[in-house]
Formats: structure tokens, C-alpha cells, sequence
């Protein structure tokens, strides 16, 4: 969990400088930001299907 909120904290630094800044977001279309949380979500499942399955 530390690890998700500091990567939250560092990406909205991030966000506030390139905004101040005018510059583009180097961040994927939607799209692209969704298909990536579904390959996270895609491997966790897996990890936590063969935790429940080892047990």
C-alpha cells in the first residue's frame, strides 16, 4: 500500500508541474490507461487464484 500511494503522490507532482508548465501529459490516450489496469488486474488475478488453489 505505501508503494501505491507514493506512486499516486509522485504522478500528481507530476500532473501539477506539467499543468503549470502547459505541457502535454506524458500519460496514455484513456484508453490505453484502461487496457493497462486490465493487464493489472488480469495478473492479479492469476496470483491470487494460485494462492487459492495451493492452499
Amino acid at each position: 500500500m505505501k508503494e501505491f500511494m507514493l506512486s499516486l503522490v509522485a504522478g500528481w507532482i507530476v500532473g501539477v508541474l506539467f499543468g503549470w508548465l502547459k505541457l502535454p501529459l506524458p500519460a496514455p490516450p484513456l484508453m490505453g490507461f484502461v487496457g493497462a489496469l486490465g493487464i493489472l488486474f488480469g495478473a492479479w488475478s492469476i496470483e491470487q487464484l494460485k494462492h487459492f488453489l495451493l492452499r
